[in-house]
């Protein structure tokens, strides 16, 4: 990296920036291990791109392209240059080699997306553009160049097209839920995907705060005098370990319908990894590269990806999952628990000191 002026390279003028590059990094290093899993499994299928790739003539990929083309305004030299030097900062930084189109759309609500079978584009709303700061903008910019570097854009698309699909065929029983089986489970991978390009929107940014503040600011608006990182991360400890077993089912019938996580969920997993060794690791310049891809062992990569489920139901605060793990360590009372009502699956209280320093019951 240069400390000073411009760079040249493939991407003819790069910002410089005092940040570290990944050059020939493998999407694998920061994607959350569910999501590296489905894609190491895609990507030995062989003939698996060129078969999804196929399908764009059914999909509505053309129609959306030139409907940006047509109806919003493209990042440029030009137009949006702030934009566009941070899109060609962040794939100088992540290495993609292919810079995407990137357009910005009128919209009031905060979003960002990559979407395209054939070749990803970048789509940001005003909403979002007005919403953040340049550190700020920067990590969402990174965020969907990972998308782009993963290969989430193919995926996304066809979801889109799913569930749209289902709308249609929704006077069909089985056909609907045929279809909304296959969308409910790509919900959830793209939900972890998710996860995974927020780790790269690290990785571009390399500021954990403008990310925290970011999502703090897509939860709630521009008031940012008036919001607090550590209470806002609070918020979802809160979350994670508050109620009984009716909250656990209400925040899974709560998850199902969407395709982000929750904001303060992500927030706090991005902080968690970024207080791991993986992300430190690759800081320092230790991680998979790109063409090492084709020998990524697939069952390695389901273990490492059951191991990751069952690492979040363990460590889990949750009613629910506090029950599962108690079960399965052949602790749990869930007998009793039955007999309690749903009083008996709430996380219990701290235990409080009496007057002689021993626990107090009441």
């Amino acid at each position: 990296m240069s400390d000073d002026g411009q760079q040249q390279t493939g991407h003819e003028r790069v910002p410089s920036r005092q940040r570290r590059r990944f050059p020939g990094i493998s999407s694998r290093a920061y994607e959350h291990p569910a999501d590296r899993s489905a894609l190491v499994a895609l990507r030995k299928l062989s003939g698996f791109d060129t078969v999804f790739k196929a399908l764009s003539g059914l999909l509505p990929e053309r129609s959306l392209r030139l409907l940006f083309l047509s109806d919003s305004v493209r990042v440029s030299e030009r137009q949006f240059q702030h934009l566009h030097d941070m899109l060609l900062d962040a794939c100088y930084i992540l290495d993609l080699k292919k810079v995407p189109p990137m357009y910005v759309t009128q919209d009031p609500q905060p979003n960002a997306m990559c979407i395209g079978l054939d070749e990803p584009i970048i789509v940001v709303t005003t909403g979002l553009v007005e919403l953040l700061d340049e550190e700020e903008m920067r990590a969402v910019v990174g965020h969907e160049v990972g998308h782009a570097l993963s290969g989430h854009s193919v995926y996304r698309t066809i979801l889109l097209f799913l569930t749209t699909l289902a709308v249609k065929v929704a006077w069909i029983p089985l056909g609907s839920l045929a279809i909304m089986a296959i969308v409910t489970a790509l919900r959830e991978w793209f939900r972890k995907s998710e996860l995974s390009a927020d780790r790269a929107g690290l990785l571009v940014g390399q500021d954990l705060q403008a990310s925290m503040r970011g999502l703090m600011k897509i939860a709630g608006g521009n008031h940012l005098h008036e919001m607090n990182v550590d209470a806002f991360l609070e918020q979802a400890e809160e979350y994670d370990s508050g109620g009984d077993l009716r909250d656990s089912v209400l925040k899974i019938l709560n998850v199902l319908p969407r395709s982000h996580p929750f904001t303060t969920v992500r927030a706090a997993e991005l902080k968690k990894w970024a207080e791991s060794r993986d992300y430190q690791r690759i800081m320092d310049g230790h991680y998979p590269r790109r063409d090492e891809d084709k020998d990524a062992s697939v069952s390695d990569s389901f273990r490492e990806s059951a191991a990751s489920y069952a690492s979040d139901v363990k460590t889990s605060k949750d009613p629910l999952m506090k029950l599962v793990t108690d079960l399965a360590d052949g602790a749990g009372d869930l007998g009793g628990r039955v007999r309690r009502g749903f009083d008996g699956f709430r996380s219990p209280p701290p235990a409080q000191e009496g007057p002689a320093g021993t626990a107090s019951e009441g």
